[in-house]
């Protein structure tokens, strides 16, 4: 139970955070990724001030997250129902905005009603398909077939053909989906927590409560959201011995994304160390092997895509990409007066993030005893984040889900909310690049933000 001050503290933080979704919301009605060719207001012509109302929201929700961490933390609910509360109060101010910090939703419904129209996504771009929702993608990506499984392209398949000429309730549907993600990811990362002996509490604050999951998975209707719930849930049935169940599930998840499928590595793990007899390892890697084989067979069947999304993982990655690898290999590029000089450097440095990741994961393996398969999975996510061609703020929650979930050091805890913190402002609401004006008006809101915040502490919490 919490003492009055402590009260006080709380409903505090929760009110701020909620104050600053809806500032982010309702800048994101002027400044937001907004469809082409419908106004969701009318007359909507104050970008500017769309702007400073986003980033002050985007302070507000971020010292919100932070106090409310600090104060929940000296009086846990380890039933997560102060949690739950606040997720639903500070998330529902994004179901009703228009898109934000990405146009990727308009990809996905123009994907899904591609394959609703009869047309192979593996192999054409939404510029095949014309008309308003393929108007909404951006131009970088019109021509290019879809990197996503076929296990996402069922679902928005499902959405486009139900609002086909209905953008406004095709986004609100792929959120809803993102929605439920997320809520299997909270609903999974407690059963996580609790075998690894952390906060289930804590974790939930870390990996879901976290502002750079409510702007990206809520807000951007992510579908990185359906896929990092059913990774989270794939590893829960595993540590609760179910590990086939396991397997299902995050075999799925890979046919949303691929990168999930490296917790097929982990629930491998996790079999081979209640199997008894030899080669225990040999023995859960086949299993594990032929149950998401089997699940990937069938769930492609379902799709009807055929088996392009092999060759569509290699789609390829701009060179404006603000990845690592992206940025040394356009510093190398500059040095090399030819194009293919430039092209060589782009793809030596990609080469070289591949290798950095290998042996990341090696390394992780060498130790895997000791960092337990939840955790070295976690890291291998981060790694392939970082030293990957392509990076974007919402890909950080890949590698934090597992290891918010058993982390138990706070030094890693705390370096992972400020990492999360900075990414959480990096991005503008319309999802593209920045200019100076913006990035000034940007960072006046977040200033104001800042300041609302601190005085409104002052008043109400001293």
């Amino acid at each position: 139970m919490f003492s009055d001050h402590g009260a006080r503290q709380l409903a505090f933080s929760r009110v701020a955070g909620a104050a600053g979704s809806f500032l982010i919301a309702g800048g994101g009605f002027a400044a937001g990724a907004l469809p082409v060719g419908i106004t969701f207001v009318t007359e909507v012509r104050h970008a500017r001030l769309g702007l400073v109302c986003v980033y002050s929201g985007l302070a507000l929700l971020l010292l919100a997250w932070w106090w409310y961490g600090r104060v929940t933390r000296s009086t846990p609910d380890e039933s997560c129902r102060t949690h739950w509360q606040t997720l639903a109060l500070w998330g529902a101010p994004f179901l009703i905005a228009p898109p934000l910090f990405s146009r990727d939703v308009y990809s996905y419904l123009a994907q899904g009603l591609m394959i609703d129209s009869g047309l192979d996504v593996y192999r054409y771009g939404p510029a095949v398909l014309g008309g308003a929702f393929a108007e909404q993608v951006p131009a970088i990506w019109q021509h290019t077939p879809s990197p996503y499984g076929p296990g996402f392209l069922i679902v928005a398949e499902a959405v486009a053909g139900l609002f086909s000429s209905h953008l406004v309730g095709g986004i609100l549907a792929m959120r809803l989906v993102a929605v439920g993600g997320l809520i299997l990811l909270a609903v999974a990362l407690r059963t996580l927590a609790a075998s690894a002996g952390v906060s289930p509490a804590a974790a939930t604050w870390l990996a879901v409560l976290n502002p750079l999951v409510l702007i990206h998975f809520i807000g951007g209707a992510h579908n990185d959201a359906l896929m990092a719930g059913l990774l989270a849930a794939g590893l829960a049935a595993a540590v609760r011995n179910r590990p086939v169940l396991g397997a299902l599930l995050v075999a799925g998840a890979a046919l949303i994304k691929a990168p999930a499928a490296l917790g097929l590595v982990a629930v491998a793990v996790i079999w081979a160390g209640r199997l008894r007899g030899s080669w225990p390892q040999t023995r859960a890697s086949v299993a594990v092997g032929f149950t998401a084989a089997l699940a990937t067979v069938l769930i492609t069947a379902v799709a009807g895509t055929g088996y392009g999304w092999i060759t569509a993982l290699g789609t390829p990655i701009t060179d404006g990409n603000w990845s690592l690898t992206g940025l040394l290999g356009r510093w190398s590029a500059t040095m090399t007066q030819d194009a293919s000089g430039a092209e060589l450097a782009h793809s030596l440095w990609r080469g070289a993030g591949l290798l950095a990741t290998l042996i990341v994961a090696v390394l992780v393996w060498i130790h895997r005893d000791r960092l337990g398969p939840v955790y070295g999975l976690g890291i291998v996510l981060v790694a392939l984040v970082l030293f990957g061609p392509a990076i974007r703020p919402w890909y950080l929650v890949w590698g934090l889900v597992p290891i918010a979930a058993v982390a138990v050091g706070q030094g890693v805890r705390r370096t992972l909310a400020g990492f999360c913190g900075l990414l959480v402002l990096v991005v503008l609401p319309d999802g593209f690049a920045a200019d100076g004006g913006r990035l000034m008006l940007a960072l006046l809101g977040a200033l104001l933000g800042v300041a609302v915040f601190m005085a409104a502490r002052i008043a109400v919490v001293r």
